[in-house]
């Protein structure tokens, strides 16, 4: 994980990342307060929270959200979007080291990051973070890469021109790895269809706001646009594509 740079890689992207990521789908949120319990007087640890996204989720329902985020560009991004909300902190702190107290939230909210933790320390620092009978949701936008034409060229797009793709792409758990992790914890897991509606200047966004995509300047960064704006061109419906998802997500005790 030091090698690929887990805590730095998105500073240059933070504008990108604010603009153009997938939200997650009010079906996530619904299924953990209907099949998991979940009350919205819950406080909530969103680790890894990045620019904010999956903290706003939490704020939007009426939780108190801290946001644990190592990457100050990223967690000042998060800070200015989401001030407004009086239920929000963020500090600065890593998945095995999150600088909160013992016990002292509900649910550990992982979006997106979860491949880039250390599974053994982050394990016993969500078990100590968490109060007694406390759930972890590990969940994510899992990019679908076949079934229509678009989809499937910005797989080829990606393999083609990324920058270090092939070691980053799709590394997300499947559920024996999760089951395995959770171990005698686990609850439950939950799929859900998500979609991005993207004209080209918001698809362009979307693919720049990835680690992997050359940014202006490298040789592979004119060829890749010129390539993604070919792609649109062919797959575009009035003038947009979808950008397909499915939104995983895992539960359970931390033990």
């Amino acid at each position: 994980m030091n090698t690929l740079r887990s805590t730095e890689r998105f500073s240059d992207r933070v504008a990108d990342y604010v603009r153009y990521r997938p939200t997650y789908p009010a079906a996530l949120l619904d299924w953990l307060h209907k099949a998991q319990g979940v009350t919205t007087d819950w406080r909530i640890a969103d680790v890894g929270a990045g620019t904010g996204i999956s903290s706003k989720l939490f704020l939007d329902a009426g939780h108190t959200v801290v946001a644990v985020e190592p990457n100050a560009a990223m967690r000042g991004a998060a800070v200015e979007w989401l001030s407004s909300y009086r239920t929000f902190s963020a500090v600065d702190g890593r998945a095995d080291a999150t600088t909160l107290d013992d016990g002292s939230v509900a649910l550990v909210s992982v979006a997106q990051a979860f491949h880039w933790f250390d599974p053994e320390s982050t394990r016993r620092e969500f078990h100590r973070i968490l109060r007694p009978g406390g759930l972890a949701a590990i969940y994510w936008n899992s990019r679908r890469l076949v079934g229509t034409p678009f989809l499937e060229g910005y797989e080829a797009l990606l393999k083609t021109y990324g920058t270090d793709y092939t070691s980053v792409a799709e590394r997300y758990a499947d559920e024996p790895q999760m089951r395995e992790w959770f171990g005698q914890g686990w609850r439950g897991t939950a799929s859900f269809d998500h979609r991005q509606l993207l004209d080209f200047d918001a698809l362009r966004g979307r693919l720049m706001s990835s680690s992997y995509a050359p940014q202006a300047g490298h040789p592979n960064h004119e060829p890749m646009i010129d390539a993604l704006r070919k792609l649109f061109d062919t797959c575009a419906v009035n003038d947009q594509i979808s950008f397909d998802y499915d939104t995983r997500v895992y539960v359970g005790e931390v033990l």
